[in-house]
């Protein structure tokens, strides 16, 4: 349950790392920074993307350290140092994106409202920011305010190949193949720069890449056609009628506008429909905002300053 630092990537300073156990019995790994910065102006509990880990936002904790924040994050279930659910640890799996709501209460009745300050927020990118939209009406009770980096609300893709995808999903479980890749997927934990999709910053890039060289163990390779049904399922419910109108926590979505990899518009879509979600596009950034180059970073943290008030502000 320890911590990995890599060249260029410290651990942050104040840092506590433990394990729990959510009531279907998965161990998650958690992570706990005290502030750095002067005057305590509460918590941010920080959830992740698909096949992300702790050490892979060492920076933005100790940017928000810094802000006065504690800090709390984890790996969702099937990643980083947490359980994996299939023989093949690095298939990236999971049946139902419930459990990962199951996670995220876990973290936040346990680890972050028994053990860290108010007020509390809520920082969650991209697969992440689905979570916590499906858990919304739990977290009314425990966030005051809730920060959304390229939220999976949609996959960026052609409407008919993402309507297709969707049934060759169905087919093939229904033959029994909910645990394999999908198609065109493997066990590689990174590609070169050049091809990804993530960041136009060559430098965080090449340090996320050294992590996994660091310790491959906290990589997963691509998604089972079991992670993209469940995926599938999961973003439907943001196409309820009344689903944006249920939202009760004051959020602000920031989307990339360069993103490949979720729709933008989808999040726009949904802000529109919701007097809960504020909107706002950084543009020509790629999808991974808080890894991009300064330029977004900035415009990322200008508005991430002016939504999330201290205590006291």
């Amino acid at each position: 349950m320890e911590l990995t630092a890599s060249e260029g990537n410290p651990i942050p300073a104040n840092s506590t790392v433990g394990s729990v156990k959510t009531k279907d019995g998965v161990s998650l790994r958690w992570a706990r920074f005290a502030p750095t910065g002067g005057g305590l102006k509460g918590t941010v509990t920080l959830v992740q993307g698909r096949a992300e880990f702790i050490e892979k936002y060492f920076e933005v904790i100790s940017e928000l350290q810094a802000r006065g924040f504690y800090v709390v994050t984890f790996d969702l279930r099937g990643q980083g140092g947490s359980q994996r659910l299939l023989p093949d640890p690095l298939r990236g799996h999971v049946d139902s994106f419930d459990e990962y709501v199951t996670d995220l209460l876990c973290i936040m009745e346990e680890v972050v409202l028994s053990n860290c300050p108010g007020p509390h927020y809520l920082l969650a990118h991209s697969t992440g920011g689905a979570v916590a939209l499906l858990a919304h009406k739990r977290l009314k009770t425990m966030i005051d305010r809730a920060v959304f980096s390229s939220p999976l609300i949609e996959l960026e893709m052609n409407r008919r190949a993402l309507r297709a995808s969707r049934l060759l999903a169905q087919s093939l479980i229904w033959i029994g193949m909910n645990g394999r890749y999908v198609p065109g997927g493997n066990s590689s934990l990174y590609c070169d720069f050049e091809e990804n999709k993530q960041t136009s910053d060559e430098r965080r890039f090449k340090r996320m890449v050294d992590i996994l060289k660091e310790n491959p163990s906290l990589g997963v390779g691509s998604p089972t056609i079991g992670w993209f049904h469940a995926c599938s399922r999961a973003l439907a419910k943001f196409k309820e009628e009344r689903f944006g109108f249920s939202l009760d926590v004051p959020s602000l979505v920031i989307t990339a506008g360069a993103d490949r990899i979720v729709s933008s518009d989808a999040a726009e879509e949904l802000c529109r429909t919701s007097p809960a979600l504020g909107f706002l596009q950084v543009r020509g950034s790629n999808h991974e905002i808080m890894m991009e180059r300064d330029w977004f970073r900035e415009q990322f943290w200008a508005a991430f300053d002016a939504f999330i008030p201290g205590a006291g502000d």
